[in-house]
């Protein structure tokens, strides 16, 4: 067949495909072209998911009718002066979105400039696009896409219903607005408001912070600590969560490169790298982290659809990610999260609504064997007759002695009891405190062991007979290029042929493991990371393993003394207040809720 160019349209449907995935792809363009254009406001109307309608509105700079023409057509764009690609400083930069959507749907775009006299819209009908004719606007555009895909209707059966490709479209929008709390964003959805979120006011943090309770929730905001480290060119800002405030998986985990969304394996990495220490394997932190740096170590251009980067010094920026956050959990070690929940002492769990008995309104005395309860848990005030307590619970108490000095009483408070041979019950001026004996003292064993490590080489093993493990070349060249440094942790590595290395010696901690299977994630990891990171991460784990069996146990019994020396130590070991696999070593019940729960 001979060769011939192709029609602008069909050239337009086949960029569509990688720029116009679905109504999300949609609305992330365009919203992005709002906030290019000044935009300090953003609507976005959705019908149907977005297969039949969507409306993005703005009030940004607008465009003269000569930038409208020129708008819809291919790579036109005012996001390159300079015409280089490696200098981007706003979202949209190809000059695809438009010319793109346009030739899958019917699009109509309106817009008007402050000081125009008039507006001007412009018609793209499947790639057709029409004559600009004048039209009445306020400033900014309006974006209307009606019949996505009609164009290409093959497109249409991969789409999924209209109420997820509505959560897509939330969930793009939510990212975007993270990144730019300085403007207000709204959506609707089949007519309804779905949510509004007004520009913030204040600082950068102040505003950021506010933006980010109000998509993440006040739980995250409660429960956050501030991130900003720069090193070189690089400024990481942000906020990340306790241990003790986790997901199952990694959505709440949101990233920005330049105020632009990305999903990057190397950043997520680093959290999960950063957190290994605090955090059980399979739950994820809570986190929003801005990355700024120059534009020209950070290439934007290696994905269609923008979300990955690829930065010029990778090891700079991990190494920034993990050193913050790990200084930032530092500071915050003996935080929790976790407080007493009432309602679950205001209404035991065994006890169902029908059981519950309303209380006389006329004043009477409290009989021994009942309390009264707030209405905590939804239910009003009740009576519930209380267990027998000393049948079924094991409580330890015995005169506790006042400090001479008013330091030994730290922020943990001093013991006052032992409960069920297992939670330690201490007081401070305005708190009642419970704390896991067993999680708590683990916590403890485990830095100990960490600092140990870190203040001489691990004791080594010589294997009888040294491993010898086949490696592609560039893995192998990995390896051998971290040799010295592997060597400090405990691991003997040598070249062996042309192929292979040799093992002859690993750390003590490790035991008996599979040294072919270490090599081989070892390598794996210094691909992505370029250190031994994997190798601390399985000496760690080790030490949290050895720190679980050594410290105290549930069920033993503890004198006051004892309890005490607990809490002193806990106040003085980083990350206290969670163990090595993230649960709260401790909650803590503020006076004030207390007199809650006898209406006080």
């Amino acid at each position: 067949m001979a060769i011939r160019v192709l029609p602008s349209n069909l050239v337009n449907q086949i960029a569509a495909g990688e720029v116009v995935e679905r109504p999300a792809s949609v609305v992330k363009e365009l919203v992005e072209n709002a906030l290019d254009a000044g935009a300090t406001m953003v609507e976005v109307y959705l019908n149907e998911g977005g297969k039949t309608q969507i409306t993005v509105t703005d009030n940004g700079s607008g465009m003269s009718a000569e930038e409208l023409a020129l708008a819809v057509e291919r790579h036109a764009t005012s996001k390159l002066p300079d015409d280089n690609l490696f200098n981007i400083c706003y979202f949209g930069f190809r000059g695809e979105a438009l010319p793109s959507i346009g030739s899958v749907s019917r699009m109509t775009i309106t817009t008007r400039r402050a000081d125009d006299d008039n507006g001007w819209k412009i018609e793209v009908n499947g790639g057709e696009k029409s004559e600009v004719t004048p039209a009445a606007y306020t400033q900014g555009t309006r974006i209307d896409v009606k019949d996505l895909f009609y164009a290409a209707p093959a497109r249409l059966k991969f789409l999924k219903t209209a109420a997820a490709e509505a959560a897509n479209c939330s969930d793009v929008l939510q990212r975007i607005a993270l990144a730019n709390p300085e403007t207000g964003f709204a959506l609707y959805v089949d007519g309804r408001k779905k949510f509004y979120y007004p520009a913030a006011e204040g600082d950068l943090f102040e505003a950021r912070i506010e933006r980010l309770a109000a998509v993440m929730g006040r739980e995250f905001k409660e429960n956050a600590i501030l991130i900003d480290a720069a090193r070189e060119n690089l400024r990481i800002s942000g906020y990340v969560s306790l241990p003790t405030l986790n997901k199952a998986n990694s959505l709440s985990q949101f990233l920005f490169v330049n105020n632009r969304p990305v999903r990057d394996k190397l950043l997520l990495g680093a959290i999960r790298g950063a957190y290994q220490d605090v955090l059980a394997a399979g739950r994820y932190p809570l986190c929003a982290l801005f990355f700024d740096l120059p534009p020209e170590d950070v290439d934007v251009n290696v994905h269609p659809a923008k979300a990955e980067v690829r930065f010029y010094d990778n090891n700079l920026v991990r190494g920034l990610l993990v050193s913050a956050i790990r200084n930032a959990l530092s500071r915050a070690s003996g935080k929790t999260s976790n407080t007493l929940d009432l309602s679950r002492i205001a209404i035991p769990e065994n006890m169902q609504p029908a059981q519950l008995k309303e209380p006389d309104f006329a004043p009477q005395p409290i009989k021994l064997g009942h309390y009264q309860s707030v209405n905590l848990g939804g239910y009003g005030s009740r009576q519930v007759d209380l267990p027998e307590l000393e049948h079924k619970f094991s409580f330890k108490s015995e005169p506790v002695p006042e400090p001479k000095n008013i330091d030994e009483a730290g922020p943990l408070g001093l013991a006052r009891a032992q409960f069920n041979d297992t939670y330690i019950i201490s007081q401070t001026p305005d708190s009642l405190i419970i704390v896991d004996q067993h999680a708590a003292h683990e916590r403890i064993v485990m830095e100990k062991l960490k600092a140990g490590l870190d203040e001489h080489r691990p004791a080594s093993q010589m294997l009888l007979i040294p491993e010898i493990v086949e490696l592609p070349a560039a893995e192998k060249n990995r390896i051998l290029e971290a040799a010295p440094e592997l060597s400090k942790l405990g691991l003997e590595i040598e070249e062996f042929g042309t192929s292979a290395v040799i093992v002859r010696e690993i750390p003590a901690l490790l035991g008996e493991p599979d040294v072919q299977e270490l090599v081989k994630d070892l390598a794996e990891q210094m691909a992505e990371w370029g250190s031994g990171f994997e190798l601390k991460e399985k000496l760690h784990l080790i030490c949290a393993t050895i720190a679980c069996h050594g410290s105290v146990r549930a069920g033993r019994r503890l004198n006051i003394e004892e309890m005490n020396r607990l809490l002193r130590d806990m106040e003085r070991t980083p990350h206290s207040g969670q163990c090595n696999h993230g649960r709260p070593t401790y909650v803590e019940l503020k006076m004030s809720d207390i007199a809650k729960l006898f209406d006080r």
